[in-house]
């Protein structure tokens, strides 16, 4: 039954908005990433599972139930309306920090660092929560905030102090490598949002002498720093990794010496499958390995970055550039380190390397990239359209208002 009042009717136009279909560019490079990441982390893990556990596929069973839950997160990544997040934007804020605050108390020590939880056979690092925290936070300030962003104190310092905040709290596990991501992510996306480049450049040099102090005031971070300009000198303690990862991308030349065939995971590169997974993809694939990974991380931001400029509102645009510029930022430091351009770090190449919540947050993160990139705003004659209907609106309601006092006075 159609109500009597026209105006009631069409005061809230109701529009279809036209979604596109899955990017099937972006699948497919995130697939392909999983894939040749899971066939390495085999192939540069069975020796060492012989010898740690007796069972040559112990870490590749690990790695495919990963798979799983990833696939499922990315799913829920995809399908969820990704608004939910910023709802519980502060919720999921403040339990990171409270993760990230009881880790090194709580957490299991590892290799010399407290950075995971460990329930029986599975581990769980906050850190990964904190990047989605940290990025989600970013994204709904900024697009709360606007212009305000170009003011120091209200469109600065707050988000600042976040993320000094998670960076204080990772520095504490100590986990430096993936505290200078969550500054240069924060950095980028407020140069994106309209942040004044003096505020940016203040922050750096504010920050320098604080990296100074953390590389200079820690003897074993004081080594690898040396360790990165004369490796040679230190071949046998800090920069061992360094020099076999060299090693095995050198003898790969530009074919490799095929799938399997690796010489440096034969006892010489022990967790080959870990931060250092690229350098068995350039021993056994070689140089072509190396560009095609490289590649689909290239193709993984381009299509990150579609979706960003296509989203639907501004919280979307700023989480799907945050989340691209993350997963950018940590390629590029791992390839670097691995190809011994920068110095070490222990930072995992997403989707490729081995490990549990890493991969399901990388591949919830792809997740919420797709859902970003389905949701297109309208076109511009859609919006015309709307605009028009609106404005009918306002001139019928406005119409029935002026003629209610004759009416009374009738």
């Amino acid at each position: 039954m159609a109500p009597d009042n026209p105006v009631i009717a069409e005061q809230q136009p109701i529009v279809e908005v036209p979604e596109r279909g899955v990017d099937l560019v972006l699948f497919t490079a995130v697939l392909g990433l999983i894939t040749l990441g899971t066939i390495e982390v085999f192939s540069a893990s069975a020796v060492y599972a012989m010898q740690k556990t007796g069972d040559s596929t112990f870490f590749l069973e690990r790695q495919l139930i990963w798979l799983v839950l990833g696939f499922g997160a990315m799913w829920a990544g995809a399908a969820m309306n990704y608004r939910w997040l910023r709802r519980h934007t502060y919720k999921l804020l403040l339990i990171s920090l409270v993760l990230l605050a009881a880790v090194p108390f709580l957490g299991a020590n590892i290799n010399a660092a407290r950075r995971w939880f460990v329930f029986g056979p599975l581990s769980f690092q906050p850190v990964e929560v904190a990047k989605l925290a940290l990025i989600s936070y970013l994204a709904y300030s900024l697009a709360k905030k606007a212009d305000k962003v170009k003011t120091f104190t209200v469109g600065f310092v707050p988000h600042l102090v976040v993320c000094a905040v998670m960076m204080v709290l990772l520095l504490m596990q100590p986990d430096l490598g993936s505290s200078l991501i969550l500054g240069a992510m924060t950095l980028t996306l407020l140069f994106v949002a309209g942040a004044k480049v003096s505020y940016l450049m203040f922050a750096v040099l504010a920050a320098a002498p604080v990296v100074y102090q953390m590389i200079v005031g820690t003897p074993w971070r004081l080594k690898r720093f040396m360790a990165f300009f004369n490796p040679e000198a230190y071949a046998d303690g800090v920069a061992y990794q360094i020099m076999q990862s060299l090693i095995a991308v050198g003898s790969g030349g530009v074919s490799g010496v095929g799938l399997g065939e690796g010489r440096q995971q034969l006892g010489y590169m022990p967790e080959m499958h870990n931060d250092f997974i690229l350098a068995s993809v350039g021993e056994e694939l070689g140089f072509i390995g190396v560009c095609a990974v490289i590649g689909l991380f290239l193709v993984v931001v381009w299509r990150g970055v579609r979706a960003a400029l296509g989203a639907r509102d501004v919280y979307g645009t700023y989480l799907t550039f945050g989340i691209t510029v993350t997963f950018a930022y940590q390629a590029l430091i791992n390839a670097g380190v691995v190809l011994g351009a920068l110095p070490a770090k222990g930072l995992t190449l997403p989707f490729v390397s081995y490990g549990g919540t890493s991969l399901v947050t990388s591949m919830f993160l792809a997740g919420l990239i797709l859902n970003v990139s389905r949701r297109t705003p309208p076109p511009p004659e859609r919006k015309r359209a709307v605009v028009n209907r609106v404005g009918a609106t306002r001139r019928k309601r406005r119409a029935v208002v002026l003629r209610r006092p004759e009416a009374k006075g009738a």
